[in-house]
């Protein structure tokens, strides 16, 4: 498996083909421009349009601390409209109070104003700093810039203006049956639905009856399924666009696929990370206790330093699974119910799987390891 799909826990459909990842799906814009948020004078404002009619879904935070451009979103933009989208990064504008609010809707507007659109449909993303003013005169003058620079071909500048700490951008555009999406995403830290530390946009011909239904579906299996570090994002945003062009539905998986690799991206690109893990328990008594089984031991400290470390240890996975079961009747979990082999084999990818016997629930978690650039990283993030 090689090109956007390079993860062997993802399944692309056969025929596929990957295009430029700078192209855009057919009736889509993009661009990405500096306005002096980010120090260097990195890309930092983005502005994605549609010149089509346009079937959407949006999914946000649940953060209850959720910042301004999310509570914007939640009930100021029409979810199934979303025509534009205006991003910044480099400043979260979380935690800044009625100011914060006005800002997100100044950025709104000024997009809306430059497409020439209601600003209801324009959603409005941002990502970076907690608690810091935004510095909204320099991202109005960078809206202005970006609405000059819209192209079919803007994508990668896109992906690039909405970059934190990640290591490089996270986009693609592929084709099949007759069908585009292209997509960009964002994410490296803060790291655990829902959704994650992260923005994802979405673009397809595709017709498409239910795209709110069908997002959750893909996010469900992506983005839900990933954790760096534990910790819920103030900021997570991620937006389907549907124009229906191409006259054909979704091919079957597509969705799926691209989702799930812009998953383990983030999570590739974990502050820090060296290393993917996937943690697989099997015979729980329910999904649910499946995925809190999962998701502690991905989240424990002990077993990420020792996928960081290749140490397999598989007495620190029975810990954090019993730690998830605290209370229940359970039997010892001993090391014929682990497999852990993988965590001292020098794979990038490594599989990792507990088995109960508790009935037949299941799930998976995919998690980076933790090591001393983690640490390093967040210790100094505003200094």
């Amino acid at each position: 498996m090689g090109g956007f799909f390079r993860s062997r826990w993802v399944q692309a459909p056969a025929e596929l083909e990957e295009l430029d990842p700078a192209q855009l799906a057919p009736g889509f814009r993009a661009a990405g421009v500096a306005c002096g948020l980010k120090g260097g004078g990195g890309t930092d404002v983005g502005l994605l349009a549609c010149e089509a009619e346009v079937a959407s879904a949006l999914l946000l935070t649940r953060n209850a601390a959720a910042a301004a451009p999310v509570r914007v979103c939640r009930e100021r933009t029409d979810r199934a409209g979303v025509k534009a989208v205006v991003v910044n990064s480099g400043n979260a504008n979380a935690a800044t109070g009625a100011p914060g609010y006005r800002d997100a809707l100044e950025m709104r507007d000024a997009a809306a104003a430059a497409l020439d659109l209601e600003p209801r449909s324009v959603a409005v993303a941002e990502t970076g700093t907690i608690g810091v003013p935004l510095a909204i005169d320099a991202v109005r003058a960078g809206i202005a810039d970006a609405a000059k620079a819209l192209s079919v071909g803007g994508g990668e500048e896109f992906a690039r203006a909405i970059m934190t700490t990640d290591r490089d951008r996270k986009s693609c555009a592929v084709r099949a049956d007759g069908v585009t999406i292209s997509a960009q995403a964002k994410g490296a830290g803060m790291i655990q639905p829902a959704l994650a530390t992260m923005l994802c946009f979405i673009q397809t011909d595709a017709q498409i009856d239910d795209p709110d239904a069908t997002l959750r579906s893909a996010v469900s299996r992506s983005f839900e399924r990933i954790t760096v570090d534990g910790q819920m994002s103030t900021n997570d945003t991620i937006v389907l666009q549907a124009t229906g062009s191409s006259g054909r539905p979704l091919p079957a998986g597509l969705l799926d696929a691209i989702l799930l690799q812009l998953a383990l991206e983030v999570v590739a690109d974990g502050e820090g990370a060296t290393r993917v893990g996937r943690i697989g328990v099997t015979g729980a008594a329910s999904a649910e206790e499946a995925e809190r089984v999962a998701r502690a031991i991905a989240n424990s400290p002990l077993v990420k330093t020792a996928l960081h470390g290749r140490d397999p240890n598989w007495g620190r996975i029975a810990q954090a699974a019993g730690m998830a079961l605290a209370g229940e009747e359970l039997d010892e979990i001993g090391p014929e119910a682990i497999e852990a082999a993988e965590l001292s084999s020098d794979v990038f990818e490594a599989e990792v799987s507990l088995r109960l016997e508790r009935g037949d629930g299941a799930s998976q978690v995919y998690f980076s390891d933790l090591g001393e650039a983690y640490v390093k990283l967040n210790s100094e993030y505003t200094t």
